[in-house]
């Protein structure tokens, strides 16, 4: 019997720990998408000026700022943390809403950064979806 119930508890923990695992991908996935954005807007700002606007150079220091604060926060919720879990969901789900009404916003940003802001509204989702999974199948050692 005794065995059994820790099984349980590692089925627990390997539960909780595939969706924080996915998210860290995800994570390292947007990391790099907000640093390369800054990148194409610094080669734009050279080549192509019109498509480098200050509101594009606006949004992606915001996305570059949420690419540092992300990954702590994501090693926070590895190791247990509520608060980092919470603030995973809360981010991801700002994050989300964000990108949507500003894409959704005529004329304001080129179409490029449309498409960027869109990709990154999807990632945020999922990022979300699989912290909330998170939370509600927290591993038995952290309960």
């Amino acid at each position: 019997m005794v065995n059994k119930r820790g099984t349980d508890e590692l089925k627990s923990a390997a539960l909780a720990s595939e969706p924080l695992a996915r998210v860290q991908r995800l994570v390292g996935i947007y990391v790099a998408l907000a640093f390369g954005t800054l990148v194409a807007l610094a080669v734009m700002t050279a080549v192509a000026p019109s498509l480098a606007t200050s509101e594009a150079w606006g949004h992606a220091v915001i996305v570059a700022v949420f690419a540092i604060v992300l990954p702590l926060r994501t090693r926070g919720a590895l190791k247990g943390s509520g608060s980092g879990l919470r603030a995973l969901t809360i981010i991801g789900c700002v994050l989300l809403v964000v990108n949507l009404v500003e894409a959704a916003l005529p004329g304001v940003f080129p179409s490029w950064m449309r498409v960027e802001m869109l990709v990154i509204a999807a990632m945020m989702l999922a990022l979300a979806t699989l912290s909330v999974r998170a939370r509600r199948n927290p591993p038995s050692d952290h309960r």
